[in-house]
Formats: C-alpha cells, sequence, structure tokens
C-alpha cells in the first residue's frame, strides 16, 4: 500500500499599498475655487509572474538486456529511492489463477540466490531505510527509501531477487495462505470489503481481463502449482518487462554504472504474447446491488469508462473530476453534502489504486458516497444527473476551470513529492515501463493547461452519458 505525505502548496499573497493624498487648504468662501485637475490615470497592475513550469531532471538509458531506467538526482535530503517495476499486474494474470500477480508479490520476499526468507527486509531496515511492494493494474511494483551511502546495496538486493528467486513449494503454500488470509481480512470480513474498487470493474467491464476478481478467488489460488510459480516468474519477472527509476542525492555515472554492473549481466526472455486488454464500447448503462451484511448504511457508486490515456480527453477528464466531485469546493458535494444534506461526504478517482498517471489500459472513472437509511439511491441519482447535466450544457466558466487546473497543479505536485520522494519515482518508472517516455512527467502540466471550456463540455457529453455509466448499490443486510 502506497503511503503519500501531502504537502500545502505555499501561497505568494502581494499587498497592494495605498497611498493618501492630504486635503487641498480651505478655501475663502469669497474666492472661486480654481478649477479641478484631471486625476492622473491609475498605473496599471503589474502582471502575475507566471507559474513555474514542472522540470525534473532526468536521464533515460536502456541496457541491452532490455531494462529501462530512469535517473533523476535532487540532492534536497542525503536519501534515494529505488523503484522496480515489472510489467505484471491484476488484469493481465492468467485466466483460472485469479489473485496470482498478487501472490508473487508476496514471494518476492521469500528469499533469493543471495538472501534468504525476509533478509531483504531485513538488508533495507537495518540500513535505515523503508520498504514495501504493491500489486496495480498494469504493474507489480518494489521500492525502498534509504540512505544515499545504501544505493548499492539496494540495487544489489533487487537485482539478486531479479536474477534468481528462490521459489520452493514450501514458500508457495506459505504465501498462497498468507494471501487468502489477506482476502479474508480485507474483503470477506470488511463492511463495505472490495467497495467499490474490487467490485465496480466486475459489474462496469466486459473484457475478462479487465472484469475478474483482481484480489483472487480462493479456489483458484489453492489451484496454483510450482511449475506455474516458476513459469510466471521466468516470463513476466525479466529485466526486458521491467523498469527501474532511481531518484534522489546521487552522481548519475556512478548510479548508471552500478545498475549495468549488477543488472546488466541478468539475461532477458522472450515475452510472452500480450493480454488483449480492450474493452468494448458501453451502450447501456449497467446496474448492480450487493448485500453486505456487515454494513450499516446503504452506498452508491457511480462509473464511467474514461478516454484512453494521453489524450486530450483523458487530460479534460482529469479536470471534470475536480470540477465535479473532487473536494469541498466541488459541485457535487456543495450540491449533495451543503445543500440537499443527501451525504457527509463525497469521494472520487480515476484510478482507485494509485493516480490518473500510473495506469496503462481501459480505466473507470468513478464517484462514490455513503448515506442514510431516508435518502435513496433515486434521489441521489437525480441530484448527480443534474450537475453532469452542467457539464453537458454549457461551457465553464474561467473561474472554475482556473481552480480546476490550481487544484490539479496542487495534486500533481503532491504526488511528485509524496512519501520522501517517492511519488517522484512512481510516476518515472510507469511513463518509462508504458510508453517508454519518462519525459511525460514533465509535459502533464501544460497538456492540463491546453484544455478548453468547449473541450470539457464535449468530453462530458461524450463520457459521462448515462449509456456509458454503470451503478452499484451497497444494501446493509438489516
Amino acid at each position: 500500500m502506497k503511503s503519500l505525505l501531502r504537502l500545502a502548496p505555499a501561497l505568494l499573497l502581494v499587498a497592494a499599498c495605498a497611498t493618501t493624498t492630504p486635503p487641498p487648504a480651505a478655501v475663502p468662501a469669497t474666492t472661486t475655487a480654481p478649477a479641478e485637475m484631471p486625476a492622473p490615470p491609475p498605473e496599471p497592475a503589474p502582471a502575475p509572474a507566471p507559474a513555474p513550469v514542472l522540470n525534473v531532471p532526468m536521464e533515460y538509458h536502456t541496457l541491452d538486456n532490455g531494462l529501462k531506467v530512469v535517473l533523476s538526482p535532487d540532492h534536497t535530503a542525503p536519501t534515494v529511492s529505488v523503484a522496480v517495476y515489472y510489467g505484471i499486474g491484476f488484469r493481465v494474470e492468467p485466466r483460472d489463477r485469479t489473485g496470482f500477480a498478487h501472490l508473487f508479490e508476496h514471494l518476492m520476499f521469500q528469499g533469493s540466490e543471495n538472501l534468504g526468507k525476509m533478509e531483504f527486509i531485513k538488508l533495507v531496515q537495518s540500513n535505515g531505510g523503508v520498504l514495501n511492494g504493491s500489486t496495480r493494474f498494469d504493474f507489480t511494483n518494489y521500492f525502498e527509501i534509504v540512505p544515499a551511502h545504501t544505493l548499492e546495496t539496494v540495487l544489489w538486493a533487487e537485482a539478486d531477487r531479479m536474477r534468481g528467486l528462490s521459489i520452493t513449494q514450501d514458500n508457495l503454500k506459505n504465501q498462497q495462505e498468507v494471501v487468502k488470509n489477506e482476502v479474508r481480512v480485507n474483503v470477506l470480513n470488511q463492511p463495505y470489503g472490495g467497495f467499490p474498487w474490487l467490485d465496480m470493474p466486475q459489474h462496469a467491464n466486459t473484457n475478462w481481463y479487465n472484469a475478474h476478481n483482481f484480489y483472487g478467488d480462493l479456489t483458484d489460488l489453492d489451484a496454483a502449482t510450482l511449475e506455474d510459480a516458476r513459469t510466471f516468474f521466468k516470463n513476466y519477472y525479466a529485466p526486458n518487462n521491467a523498469s527501474l527509476a532511481i531518484t534522489g542525492d546521487f552522481d548519475p555515472a556512478q548510479a548508471l554504472a552500478l545498475v549495468k554492473k549488477y543488472f546488466g549481466p541478468i539475461a532477458s526472455q522472450k515475452q510472452p504474447a500480450k493480454a488483449d486488454i480492450s474493452e468494448p464500447r458501453q451502450t447501456e448503462e449497467k446496474r448492480a446491488s450487493k448485500t453486505d451484511e456487515k454494513a450499516t448504511r446503504p452506498a452508491i457508486a457511480f462509473a464511467w469508462h474514461t478516454p484512453p490515456q494521453n489524450t486530450p480527453e483523458y487530460y479534460a477528464m482529469g479536470l471534470i473530476d475536480q470540477i465535479l466531485a473532487s473536494g469541498k469546493d466541488s459541485r457535487l458535494y456543495q450540491d449533495l453534502v451543503q445543500t440537499r444534506g443527501l451525504t457527509g461526504d463525497v469521494s472520487s478517482s480515476m484510478n482507485l489504486l494509485g493516480n490518473m498517471f500510473n495506469i496503462n489500459g481501459p480505466t473507470l472513472y468513478m464517484t462514490w458516497l455513503f448515506h442514510d437509511k431516508d435518502k435513496t439511491a433515486d434521489q441521489i441519482i437525480t441530484a448527480l444527473d443534474a450537475q453532469v447535466a452542467r457539464l453537458q450544457s454549457e461551457p465553464v466558466d474561467a473561474a472554475t476551470l482556473h481552480r480546476a487546473r490550481v487544484k490539479m497543479r496542487s495534486s500533481l505536485y503532491d504526488e511528485i513529492e509524496g512519501f520522501f520522494g517517492f511519488g517522484r519515482a512512481d510516476l518515472l518508472a510507469s511513463f518509462a515501463l508504458f510508453y517508454d517516455d519518462p519525459q511525460i512527467i514533465n509535459r502533464v502540466e501544460s497538456e492540463f493547461a491546453k484544455v478548453t471550456p468547449e473541450l470539457i463540455q464535449k468530453t462530458a457529453q461524450d463520457y459521462l452519458r448515462p449509456t456509458n455509466r454503470t451503478i452499484l448499490t451497497v444494501v446493509p443486510k438489516s
């Protein structure tokens, strides 16, 4: 699970100083007052300084074995982040082996050629670092944040498990039970477990790869064999299916030499055919309901298929989220919470397992809320439809668009600086893995700046239509 430190953006307040002219001397009553002189024209207000544009320094290399390497120095603090991203996630795992991508995330900590079980974790922590791993829609990632002088140690350890993971029957059996228990704790025995991140894709999508149980069915997890695990590792945990990002306090030339030393000798592997994750166009609204015996209040979620990544419409959808549902100034919050009292809060996301940038493929824009039993789903749907209709019927005004851009820019910078700078490594590794172009990080702001009110209106018309929508309700069993 990724944790982010939220840093408040600094605001520069410029005070305008007014000058006062003393009153004119009194004029005797018998004296004719002189003609008034015309007032000088007011001086024009100084133009606001342009906001600085994000410029992340980086070097980008591809090793002979196909490993993509992004080096982004930042000498603010004596730490480094190392992030290894493999091009295997929930939605491209093998059929009848649901949950296998997540299972393998656990196996990667069970030992390698030179480090025994759990010794990777001990190595990082004993050097004063933190680490984690996660499975997402399109990748599985592993990262460490360590003191800068231990960079070589971490690179050696990551290369060691990429080269030769210890895959044994004992390790496999043990982690099958761990993952099954995680499913029980986080989903099956939790109120609203899996709502909406796990539930919604299964209802809104058609393609099996996008619509299966990403956490894994317990029977599928039990069926995984040792041969399955070894084949999976050989196919997907290869350097030519991975990206490596290093950010922080380091010298790029020295870091690149270390990467070549430890990762360079690892052989590339012939990659299996990429799974077809394309999603057919949705042509009618879908509705589903889930009874939850542990829930205490009803809940409702909405999902729309988004435009493809890196298109003008995709960036427009990001700003639509800021206007419609993100934050207490959003239209849905103001209407559903402040005016109508239908709920206490509104949540939204273009990628519940990350952000709108670290996903590559069919994506759902979701908004969801919890409400009291005396409020109905139909009331909420009617109110939401009214706010969507506003976006579709009229272009947003300049002030609304400006505020949405400011919010998006703040969110982007929060992501990049999050968790001691790991957020920067996350985006760089994702853009390298998905598009072979980590420089996208430096173009994101300008893409949002290009979005016009007309494009927002057209995108809302094309993608927020009812026939592109799925509605999921949670009904408490009681």
